[in-house]
């Protein structure tokens, strides 16, 4: 964790993604803090899965800046911290097949995903979901409201 001295340069970012039904409506929230700036960003896809939803909102924060920038990362998904942090560098070696020798679910997504943060210093940080972590509550209101606006949308 970075002292308070280097805090301000660290673009601090929460995400969540949201489905309803799994598959399903889903939607996925970004919120950025950079310097007493914050952006909040949301979007959303049917169908979809909440894996897809959780990677997707990484991928469009991280899409974000515009230059190299050192980042702590909050996400309450394990999928994406594992996935980051401990899976990537096996499914890569084996040619995006998992242990099982299946092909990974999300490939697209992992690729991209790998990409955008070999571009950055990242500290990813897990938080549990639903706990009164502000920013993922607000990311995960962000993604909710993105999934339930599209599910309105396509029923109208």
């Amino acid at each position: 964790m970075p002292d308070s001295s280097t805090q301000d340069k660290i673009v601090m970012i929460a995400t969540d993604g949201a489905c309803k039904g799994n598959p399903g409506f889903g939607g996925w929230g970004a919120l950025l803090r950079y310097q007493g700036h914050e952006k909040a960003i949301s979007g959303s896809e049917n169908p979809t899965t909440n894996n897809r939803m959780e990677l997707q909102a990484v991928i469009e924060a991280l899409s974000c800046l515009k230059k190299p920038c050192q980042i702590e990362l909050s996400t309450d998904s394990k999928y994406v911290m594992d996935g980051l942090t401990r899976w990537i560098h096996g499914w890569q070696k084996n040619g995006w097949l998992t242990a099982a020798k299946k092909p990974v679910k999300n490939a697209d997504l992992w690729k991209q995903l790998l990409a955008l943060t070999r571009q950055h210093d990242i500290a990813w940080k897990w938080v549990k979901g639903h706990a009164g972590h502000p920013d993922n509550e607000r990311a995960d209101q962000l993604a909710s409201d993105a999934a339930i606006a599209l599910m309105q949308q396509e029923k109208a």
